[in-house]
């Protein structure tokens, strides 16, 4: 079915300034923002809530050289695009906009698209907004049973699912996470829908207590953990997690690196020749993936890795809370 075109419609015509969450070498809250237009093939749409990812804060140090709005974890409404269709649907959205030209993007990688930009993060204002801005391609519908405080959480669970794309693993490979923050509880969950033999491991009793689900081990002795693992999953968010993934991963195991980080650690490559292990880098997932699983798994406690929620405004107090060792997700607010 060929779904209408025509002009730019909307819900209604927004204001020309905003609210948002900046960071231009300093975090700040505006709200005299210009309200960002539209692109043949792109859609405004109204943010509902946004979530503050790691990502996000390592920016704050100086990763990517990001200046703008910060955000790319969001649930919003179109307000604003050609395609009438989506007019009014509740959304979340892939965060790499792919030039849809290149080589990359013939094959359907536009998440690796050297012409991409990506939602708060390289060129293209983010989402901790009043609005923001993707093509109407990167547009995923939530389903009437996904709540908000589900949806926000399709970004960072489709980056965990992206685990499983890569790799394909066997249901008897053990695996072992390293990191009790959101990224690391949603890998071992994502992993547990696939193995029977998945640890978390952590440094903090009440995430670990969080991260409970299924048949998920979780423990904070990493030294009592038996080395050799099929596959291991560096989600601590710290310089010094390879390090300790490369001790854990057996013989031509894989290690699975989900940490961005802007700051630099001592490695040594000699162990992963010796060993012959591989070393794959993981980023983004596929929205239907995390999205699918959500309607898969109804059962899996997203809502309960919500720290605390703030209105916008109060964006610089929960960057702040963002930042504490008990945070996991800290959601911001629209109003």
């Amino acid at each position: 079915m060929t779904r209408p075109q025509g002009n730019s419609l909307s819900m209604h015509k927004p204001q020309s300034k905003m609210q948002g969450v900046v960071f231009d070498g300093k975090l700040r809250f505006v709200t005299d923002y210009p309200v960002p237009e539209i692109s043949p093939g792109w859609a405004l749409v109204r943010v509902h809530i946004t979530g503050i990812c790691q990502t996000d804060l390592e920016i704050t140090k100086g990763y990517m050289g990001f200046s703008g709005i910060l955000g790319h974890e969001f649930v919003g409404t179109v307000e604003q695009c050609a395609d009438s269709w989506w007019i009014g649907k509740r959304v979340v959205g892939e965060i790499n906009a792919a030039c849809g030209q290149c080589e990359m993007c013939d094959i359907g990688m536009g998440r690796h698209c050297p012409y991409r930009s990506t939602l708060g993060i390289l060129t293209l204002n983010g989402c901790m907004a009043d609005y923001c801005i993707l093509p109407i391609a990167n547009l995923r519908e939530v389903p009437s049973e996904i709540s908000n405080e589900r949806a926000v959480f399709v970004e960072p669970l489709s980056a965990a699912c992206e685990i499983l794309e890569q790799l394909k693993p066997e249901s008897w490979e053990r695996a072992i996470v390293l990191g009790d923050g959101r990224l690391g509880i949603l890998c071992s969950w994502v992993l547990s829908t696939a193995l029977s033999d998945v640890t978390l491991i952590g440094h903090h009793p009440e995430k670990l207590k969080l991260a409970k689900w299924q048949h998920l081990k979780t423990t904070s002795k990493i030294d009592k953990i038996e080395s050799g693992a099929d596959i291991v999953v560096e989600a601590t968010g710290s310089p010094d997690g390879i390090n300790q993934a490369i001790e854990l991963c057996r013989p031509r195991g894989t290690i699975m690196l989900k940490s961005t980080v802007a700051t630099n650690c001592d490695l040594n490559l000699a162990p992963i020749v010796i060993n012959e292990l591989s070393l794959v880098g993981s980023r983004c997932g596929q929205f239907k993936d995390g999205l699918k699983m959500l309607e898969t798994y109804p059962d899996m406690p997203v809502e309960r890795l919500i720290t605390a929620r703030y209105p916008v405004e109060d964006a610089i107090t929960a960057f702040d809370r963002a930042t504490e060792s008990d945070s996991i997700k800290v959601l911001l607010e629209m109003t």
